[in-house]
């Protein structure tokens, strides 16, 4: 695995992201012209809105499967980074401090850690921020 860093630190799953995505959106705009093509032919209009419906679901599965264990992985990683400031300052993190902010955060090693969530917090610095005031990467290879 190459060298983490700002600027490659964004995770993309190519089967995910490229290939089910496309099939969704393609199979969903088939189904949509195949209903609009019965609706004016007026043939196999119950076949269309059955197939149409069927595609809907399909696509809410899809998202739900993918959003359901990343809304998981964000309270482990609130929960992590809040044990690690504990462990390094015997305190917990600033209940301010949002979860894009903690996230964000979690790229700073222990040493810069305290200091930027202290300033994360009283400046109220955008996760984007965060990543560029970031001086020594903690890589982190597990979160998609």
């Amino acid at each position: 695995m190459r060298k983490q860093d700002y600027q490659s630190h964004v995770r993309v799953h190519p089967i995910y992201h490229y290939v089910l995505q496309l099939l969704l959106l393609g199979t969903l705009v088939t189904t949509i012209v195949y209903m609009v093509r019965s609706i004016i032919q007026e043939e196999n209009i119950f076949l269309s809105i059955i197939l149409f419906l069927m595609m809907v679901i399909i696509v809410i599965i899809a998202v739900l499967l993918r959003f359901y264990p990343l809304k998981a992985q964000d309270r482990a990683i609130r929960a992590e980074e809040n044990l690690r400031y504990y462990v390094l300052t015997g305190e917990l993190l600033n209940y301010q401090l949002s979860f894009a902010q903690v996230a964000a955060l979690r790229f700073a090693d222990d040493k810069e850690f305290p200091e930027l969530s202290m300033r994360a917090a009283a400046e109220n610095l955008k996760p984007d921020e965060i990543k560029k005031a970031i001086q020594n990467w903690r890589a982190d290879y597990n979160r998609i």
